[in-house]
């Protein structure tokens, strides 16, 4: 199956930035119909529901929440089988645990990385 691993999570303060990445990995068979899928980030802070973030699409159509637009980009580099989220001027409510996902039936979650931003 296929695997995702997600890195550049970590703490800043507000207005700061990270980028976070999302690599996918696994059998030839999976990794050959990755880039016919499509991405998408979501975040948990602790006590709310899983909210998503940012999608892209398989034509690169991009999506975001009102409350990151204008801030965070999604990307995707399918030489690489990799998403990133580029976040910039950071807020403290942008405080969660971010997870990347890949398809649908089916699904792959990346582990989730933490981002903290301080006031």
């Amino acid at each position: 199956q296929v695997q995702l691993v997600e890195s550049g999570g970590g703490l800043v303060q507000a207005g700061g930035s990270l980028r976070l990445s999302c690599a996918a990995s696994g059998s030839i068979f999976s990794i050959f119909s990755i880039n016919n899928k499509g991405w998408a980030w979501y975040r948990q802070a602790p006590g709310k529901q899983r909210e998503l973030v940012a999608t892209s699409t398989t034509g690169s159509t991009t999506n975001y929440a009102d409350s990151v637009k204008g801030r965070f980009t999604i990307s995707r580099d399918n030489a690489k089988n990799t998403v990133y989220l580029q976040m910039l001027s950071l807020k403290p409510e942008d405080t969660a645990v971010y997870y990347c996902k890949l398809g649908t039936r089916p699904e792959y979650w990346g582990q989730g990385t933490q981002v903290t931003v301080s006031s």
